[in-house]
This record gives C-alpha cells, sequence and structure tokens, in this order.
C-alpha cells in the first residue's frame, strides 16, 4: 500500500501528534518550518493584496453548536494576506475558503454553509473528511486473510465514504498549530472496534496547515491495532466563480494518462484503461463540460465524472496531479499529492435543493471534487494497489490544494 512505513513504538495517539508538529505549549507555536509545496511552471502569479487586508495570521475559535451534547467549534483560519479558511471539529469539515480574484478580491470558492444545523439535516459530503474508507466498496463486503467483513450499504448496494455514520459525522479532538508560515489545526479520533463493521482501533489525525501562500496543506496519519481497510481523503466541493455559476466553463488538466472504469454503481471493473481517445482525456487542458453531454453516456454512463484517474506519479513523492482555471474571476487550483489516484466529481447529484453560504442555490455541476486516494474498491481488486493497514504500521497521505490567479 502507498506510503506506509513501519513503527513498533510509543502510543498510537503520542505517535500521531508528535510526528504532526512539535507545540510550544507557552506561545502555542511550532517548532517546525512550514514545508515546502511545490508548484507547475506556469504565467500564475501572486494574487494582488487587498488594502483592507492588513491583520497578521489569526486563528479564531467560535462555537459552531451542538452534536446531541458535544460541542462543535469553528476555527477560522486567517494568513497575513487576508485570506480565509474555516474549518470545524465537527467532521474535520472545510466549511469555506475565501481566496483573491486577479482584482485581489477576496470570495468563497468551496461549497458550504454557514450553520451546524444545516450539515447535520444531511448534505453530499461537503467539505469533510470522508472514511475509514472513501469512495466505494462493493456490497460492503471485503475480507483479509479467512476473516470476512460486513459494512453498511449506504449507496445502493455499496459502501461509500465509511457508512452510515463514516468520520465525517464526529468531533474530532482539536489541537491549534502555528509556523513561520501557516496557521492550522490538527484533529484526532479513535474509531473503534467494529464501528461501521471495520476491524481494529484505528487512531487517525488530520492536520491542516492554511499558508501564506494561499495553500491549504493536508497531512493524515493513521495507525491500527489490526488489520483494516483504509482511505483517508477531503470531499470540498469547488467553485471557483465562488458559486455563482456552474463549473461547466471551469478548465482542468489531469496528471494522468489512465484512469479506472466503472460499471453503472461505481465500482471498478478491474481494469486500468487509457484516457487517449475518451472524454476521460485531460492530459491537455479542457473545459469540465466539453465533453460530458448525453452523447458521450457510454463512457460516464450519462451522468458525468466520478472517476479516479491514475496518476502518472507512482512513486509515491509530492507531485502536481491537477490544475483548474476560471477564466472570470483568474482563479487557479492546483492539486499536489504523493498518492496513486484522484477522484474527480462533477456534482452530478446536486439539484439545487441545497442552499448555502450568501443564499446561492446549489444546482446541478455547480461544485466539483478532486479527491487524492487509492483506487475503489482495492480492497476486493486483485489487480490494485492494496489499501490495507497493519499493527505496527503507519498510514501517512499529503494533499495540498493551492490557490493563485492568472491574467
Amino acid at each position: 500500500m502507498n506510503n506506509i512505513t513501519k513503527y513498533t513504538s510509543a502510543t498510537l495517539a503520542a505517535l500521531l501528534l508528535g510526528a504532526c508538529s512539535t507545540v510550544d505549549n507557552t506561545s502555542g507555536k511550532t517548532t517546525e518550518p512550514a514545508p515546502k509545496t511545490g508548484t507547475s511552471k506556469g504565467t500564475e502569479t501572486a494574487p494582488k493584496k487587498a488594502p483592507t487586508n492588513t491583520v497578521a495570521m489569526s486563528i479564531k475559535k467560535t462555537p459552531f453548536g451542538k452534536v446531541g451534547t458535544e460541542q462543535a467549534d469553528l476555527y477560522t483560519l486567517t494568513n497575513d494576506s487576508g485570506a480565509i479558511c474555516k474549518i470545524s471539529n465537527y467532521g474535520c469539515i472545510v466549511t469555506d475558503i475565501q481566496v483573491p480574484d486577479k482584482d485581489g478580491k477576496n470570495g468563497p470558492v468551496t461549497l458550504g454553509f454557514d450553520s451546524l444545523d444545516k450539515y447535520l439535516a444531511g448534505h453530499p459530503f461537503f467539505g469533510c473528511i470522508a472514511g475509514r474508507y472513501a469512495n466505494r466498496i462493493a456490497e460492503g463486503k471485503f475480507s483479509i486473510g479467512e476473516n470476512e467483513y460486513t459494512l453498511a450499504t449506504n449507496n445502493g448496494a455499496n459502501h461509500l465514504h465509511g457508512g452510515a455514520k463514516g468520520f465525517d459525522k464526529f468531533i474530532w479532538d482539536a489541537q491549534e498549530v502555528r509556523g513561520a508560515n501557516f496557521v492550522g489545526l490538527i484533529l484526532t479520533r479513535t474509531s473503534p472496534d467494529g464501528e461501521e463493521g471495520y476491524p481494529g482501533n484505528l487512531v487517525s489525525s488530520v492536520t491542516y496547515k492554511w499558508t501564506n501562500d494561499n495553500a491549504l496543506e493536508i497531512d493524515y496519519m493513521a495507525k491500527t491495532d489490526k488489520a483494516t481497510p483504509i482511505n483517508l481523503t477531503n470531499h470540498c466541493y469547488f467553485n471557483l466563480t465562488g458559486g455563482n455559476e456552474s463549473i461547466l466553463d471551469h478548465e482542468i488538466t489531469l496528471v494522468a494518462k489512465n484512469f479506472v472504469p466503472t460499471d453503472d454503481g461505481g465500482i471498478p471493473t478491474g481494469k486500468i484503461d487509457p484516457v487517449a481517445n475518451t472524454p476521460f482525456d485531460f492530459t491537455s487542458p479542457h473545459k469540465i463540460g466539453e465533453r460530458i453531454g448525453a452523447e458521450h453516456q457510454q463512457i460516464t454512463n450519462g451522468k458525468g465524472y466520478d472517476h479516479t484517474w491514475v496518476l502518472d506519479n507512482q512513486d509515491g513523492g509530492k507531485a502536481l496531479a491537477a490544475k483548474v482555471t476560471e477564466a472570470s474571476t483568474g482563479r487557479v487550483l492546483e492539486v499536489l499529492t504523493d498518492q496513486k489516484g484522484i477522484q474527480f466529481y462533477t456534482g452530478n447529484y446536486l439539484d439545487g435543493s441545497l442552499t448555502g453560504r450568501g443564499g446561492n442555490v446549489y444546482k446541478h455541476r455547480y461544485g466539483f471534487c478532486l479527491e487524492t486516494q487509492v483506487y475503489p474498491d482495492s480492497p476486493n481488486q486483485k489487480s490494485f494497489p492494496k489499501a490495507i493497514l497493519n499493527p505496527g504500521e503507519t498510514y501517512t497521505h499529503h494533499c495540498t490544494y493551492k490557490f493563485s490567479v492568472v491574467k
């Protein structure tokens, strides 16, 4: 499996927290330098600083409501140019990201809500951490050795994003962190043995860092005491127009010459197919809506994109996976990861029934997701890289969502 190394010492929680950062309890600042983030070559420029954004980096914690008797909080991370990322300890949800357009004006680039009640009422995984296994597992079943396990089936006949109550529906422990170039959070929780049918007590951490160059860096870690599938990812829905228009005119490049074909239920056929001469070829830039129509339904099942691309980078190092540009605002989103796959989803099931921040109605194809991860149904696919975490191993996964502007 990707990014697993052997460890034999320390308790699970202490290892996870200690590996994420070293915190000075008197100042609240980390002693580690901010990690460097790669960028692709091109004409991107640093966004203009809006004249009113003169505050220093900060973290503001406010009550967000209650889940039963537990308190949920909202953390507003502000960098030194005034760009904002808001994160709740409920589901590790990124509720809002606001970054400049080509005129230096901050605006939202993700879908989400201003109140916890709207998240509790039900939503299509806006901004959350999906787990214990993001994406689908066929018929909610898998085997490890001689043991067969049965999971909740919450997506037709299949298991999706951790089940009926996945990682997105729990309050996580939160710890603020600060560095020379970022403010952030370390969020941790223990998923007990048997939760949603998964084996093993799994301790997970998600570290979010909001940097001064408008990047959301995400680092995942996990350990278990029993072999278990794992595939954590962030499920932000992006719209670089601010949610005012559909995503169909966004232009996207995916650094992938192959993809994972699926059946109508989103379960892989077991093959890896080339993207050449198909609507899945984004090796050069194409508008999202260019080849998404009904005439391509034989390949996209008539619904739109909801597939995993096999990234060209397979060596476990961090590399560019995707780049999206939006002409009217000049905004650019780059995705960098060390994972082997990326799920590109085009908001196929948004239907206008949800109203988000600012009264924006989230209509069909008003958001897209770029979820870095392993391949769907890997525990059942013999030809896929495996996604089983064993005792004594540590799961790690890095993803960066970096925003800039182009003129």
